[in-house]
């Protein structure tokens, strides 16, 4: 049975601000007993703050973040550079995932760099399992891109067979497929799903000044770019036919995901999507 958690790139400010343990017994409050970890620095004392969560709140740490590489002027911890480091962490927090949220950024510049990030993916993958961690690829939209009528999810794939998926939904949607269909191709290897609904949002007042203003052009940028984040429930995805597919296909962790929250605060939309999903009947894999 899966467990419904956050992603923890919504919890950022509140980590800033209140700290990691306060953060996430806030988090436990609303109902969510699972988080995965993704930019939130993982100093000593917010690693410890993790850890006192896991054991006074009973927080499972679904999986953590690791990039193979970041770009200049980024910093934290990467597995070409800090592999030992990551893997005693993420033993210490009884995390048994690893995942990579994106392509390195200077892999979309040719299929070659592609393929290569894969190869290297999976070296890192096959490194992993010696210490009992399992190593996820997390896709955006661009993966859905082709070449050569291959789409490059499957290239990154064929290309690192020891490394399995945390498919969004949100992303696969806005890629121009099918969530449903999509957690379906790759049942079996699917482990982690980012349940993010997406909505088709309305124009902003300032599309209509332009239009006013006789800027035919500056409409039609507002009125291309309607695409938002929604809280799950809220947007035009079938949650329904999503969590009954990714058990289906052995999904273990559904992490819901809001990557902009248009006003609302973080535990508003938190509290929405976990009551939107506790009306869907699956309030029990909290």
């Amino acid at each position: 049975m899966a467990t419904i958690g956050v992603q923890a790139m919504m919890l950022k400010g509140s980590v800033e601000e209140i700290g990691v343990f306060e953060t996430l017994r806030k988090v436990s409050a609303i109902g969510y007993n699972a988080v995965e970890i993704a930019q939130i620095p993982m100093t000593a004392a917010n690693v410890d703050e993790l850890d006192r969560a896991r054991q006074e709140l009973g927080m499972d740490i679904a999986a953590l973040s690791a990039p193979i590489e970041l770009p200049k002027g980024r910093a934290g911890a990467t597995l070409r550079d800090d592999f030992d480091k990551i893997v005693q962490q993420a033993e210490r927090l009884e995390s048994r995932m690893l995942r990579i949220g994106m392509l390195t950024y200077s892999a979309l510049r040719s299929i070659d760099h592609v393929v290569a990030f894969a190869q290297e993916a999976n070296r890192y993958a096959e490194r992993l399992k010696d210490h009992g961690i399992e190593l996820y690829y997390h896709n955006h939209h661009v993966e859905f891109a082709k070449h050569d009528g291959q789409y490059l999810l499957d290239i990154i794939l064929e290309n690192s067979p020891a490394m399995g998926i945390e498919l969004d939904v949100h992303w696969v949607q806005r890629g121009g497929l099918d969530p449903v269909q999509t957690l379906r191709k790759y049942a079996g290897r699917t482990a982690m799903v980012h349940l993010k609904d997406y909505r088709i949002g309305n124009l902003p007042e300032e599309a209509f000044d332009l239009l006013d203003q006789g800027d035919i052009l500056g409409y039609f940028e507002h009125f291309r770019n309607t695409v938002q984040f929604a809280e799950v429930g809220e947007g035009n995805l079938d949650f329904g036919a999503i969590v009954s597919e990714s058990l289906d296909g052995g999904a273990r962790y559904l992490l819901v995901e809001q990557d902009e929250l248009y006003g609302r605060t973080v535990w508003e939309a938190l509290q929405i999507s976990h009551d939107n999903l506790v009306g869907l009947g699956v309030g029990n894999l909290f």
